[in-house]
């Protein structure tokens, strides 16, 4: 006999689903969606074979999918020392001090978050004032961009590291960073698979099924990278993964991903092209406002950037980069024009390359990402938590500011957007991510919540190119990946009041989302991945047998 597939009916909420915008009830039959509708159709359709699960005016959603994000840094974020409030050096010194009572002397102490550019007197901590804040101990305290950190005069050593000018300087950056990083990274596998199920149980219980995880050589590493993907755990979010080592032929592509011994996407995501704003390492074509004589830093040439992407396009597989500045962008789209002059733009288009970042275009950049099919994969919460006057892209950029993160410069040129956070840089907190596209810095640059939300679903699935075109949507026959939310209120939002009108109007068939202008953010109550439980609140029903 056939194994029985568990039914379950779930009722008397809200349903986000384009097979039925009106729909209050779905029907889960094993990990597929069997059907969704009507509350009353629901009351005929409930039997003893179900589970019924009450909502209770709670709103079922596709669940959401980060599309770029650091499984092990996000761990170890979540159990290290949170400097995100520091508001100055001192508030810094006296958090590090805090967090050393206590410590062994052999311990390293972890920190992350602290932003300069928040503080009313944007002057690091030295050296020496760091040694005797942490009594000594080795310390490795990222900034809130991860591109470069406050580190112990003993760390920088034992790695051979440079540290930043300055007799008592503590900061490191580019190679001196990822030096200090090894020297402080947990080697055993059973600590990386500790920091692993934390951050991927914080995960589900913020409504996310997949995480799309950035790894690369100067990060983790391979053996991180396996036992990531290898874990056996069917309660937790699904981790695609791309691997950030760049290639030169088709054969060296080949090799790499045949070498890596686990299955990932692509040869993308963080290989750098450039790096961060916030450390003044994004590649900018003129001086940066608050550094003259200092544009940042190319870590690869158009050259080798095209190389790549034809060696991928070649063998049908995905390339892509990690950029931010103008500059770095153009090397891009350099590279992107000398793939097409090697392989043919039908074959660059169909590997279907992706882009992160991607902070400042312009229409003609919008317009050459279109043509060459390229995905930009953006982090809403960078504009949320930088964008506004007085914040850190004006200090860095001063006018050029206008325009950054241009989510409607892309959809407007047809450049596919998928959502992530770059967790640890921003918190996984994907409503707050919805709300900071319908609050964008630049009003020019707003998107509906609609279209927030499926950058932070279905088009993250697409964008890594998965098999199933059925998922992040909820309909007959999709995936049974949803989450649960108690929201303070549904409605539509839009971001041009021109059309708020039409689309609350029943006739534009529109979802129903959470709104965002509340104090409370939606919190999750259920995640559920393919029918399998990821989180449960312990305020939500287990359910009852059917009748």
């Amino acid at each position: 006999m056939p194994e029985e597939r568990a039914l379950t009916l779930y009722r008397n909420g809200s349903v986000y689903s384009a097979a039925d915008p009106f729909a209050s009830a779905m029907l889960v039959d094993g990990g597929t969606v069997a059907w969704v509708g009507s509350e009353q159709a629901a009351a005929s359709l409930a039997d003893d074979r179900m589970t019924v699960v009450d909502l209770d005016g709670a709103l079922v959603a596709p669940g959401f999918v980060d599309s770029h994000v650091h499984v092990t840094d996000t761990g170890l974020a979540l159990s290290s020392l949170d400097l995100s409030a520091a508001a100055s050096a001192a508030d810094l010194l006296d958090a590090v001090a805090r967090a050393a009572e206590g410590l062994p002397d052999d311990a390293v102490l972890r920190g992350h978050g602290w932003d300069e550019s928040r503080w009313a007197d944007p002057a690091l901590p030295g050296a020496g004032q760091l040694a005797r804040a942490a009594g000594g101990r080795r310390m490795f305290l990222t900034r809130v961009d991860v591109h470069s950190a406050l580190v112990s005069a003993d760390l920088a050593r034992s790695a051979g590291t440079p540290v930043g000018h300055g007799e008592d300087s503590a900061l490191v950056v580019g190679k001196a960073l990822h030096a200090a990083r090894a020297q402080t990274r947990p080697a055993s596998a059973g600590e990386l698979e500790r920091l692993h199920g934390l951050a991927l149980r914080h995960a589900a219980s913020r409504g996310y099924v997949a995480l799309v995880e950035q790894a690369a050589p100067q990060l983790g590493g391979l053996e991180d990278l396996r036992l990531l993907l290898g874990r056996e755990a069917s309660t937790e979010p699904e981790v695609m993964a791309y691997w950030g080592q760049a290639v030169s032929s088709a054969d060296e592509a080949r090799e790499v991903l045949d070498g890596l011994g686990v299955p990932v996407r692509g040869l993308a995501g963080d290989l750098n092209i450039d790096g961060s704003i916030g450390s003044r390492t994004a590649l900018l074509s003129a001086d940066y406002d608050d550094a003259p004589g200092h544009r940042g830093t190319a870590f690869l040439s158009a050259e080798q950037i095209g190389a790549h992407l034809a060696a991928l396009s070649e063998i049908g597989a995905q390339g892509g980069f990690h950029v931010i500045g103008d500059a770095g962008l153009q090397l891009a789209l350099e590279g992107l024009r000398i793939a097409s002059d090697r392989v043919g733009q039908h074959a660059v288009r169909a590997a279907g390359h992706r882009l992160e970042h991607v902070e400042m275009a312009g229409d003609a950049e919008a317009a050459a990402l279109a043509e060459y099919a390229v995905t930009v994969s953006a982090q809403p919460l960078f504009d949320a938590a930088w964008g506004h006057p007085g914040g850190l892209y004006e200090q860095r950029l001063g006018s050029r500011r206008a325009g950054m993160n241009p989510f409607i410069r892309f959809y407007s040129a047809g450049v596919p957007l998928a959502f992530g956070s770059d967790s640890p840089v921003c918190a996984l907190s994907p409503w707050e991510s919805v709300r900071a596209c319908l609050r964008h810095s630049d009003p020019s640059q707003r998107i509906s919540a609609r279209a927030a939300f499926l950058g932070h679903t279905r088009s993250g699935w697409r964008a890594a190119r998965h098999p199933n075109p059925l998922m992040g949507q909820l309909a007959p026959g999709a995936p049974a990946s949803f989450a649960v939310w108690s929201a303070d209120e549904l409605m539509v939002q839009v971001a041009d009041e021109r059309v708020q009108a039409w689309s609350t109007d029943p006739r534009a068939r529109t979802p129903l989302l959470p709104a965002l202008d509340t104090e409370r953010l939606p919190e999750c109550l259920l995640t559920v991945h393919e029918g399998r439980e990821l989180f449960r609140s312990g305020d939500f029903p287990s359910g009852h047998p059917g009748s």
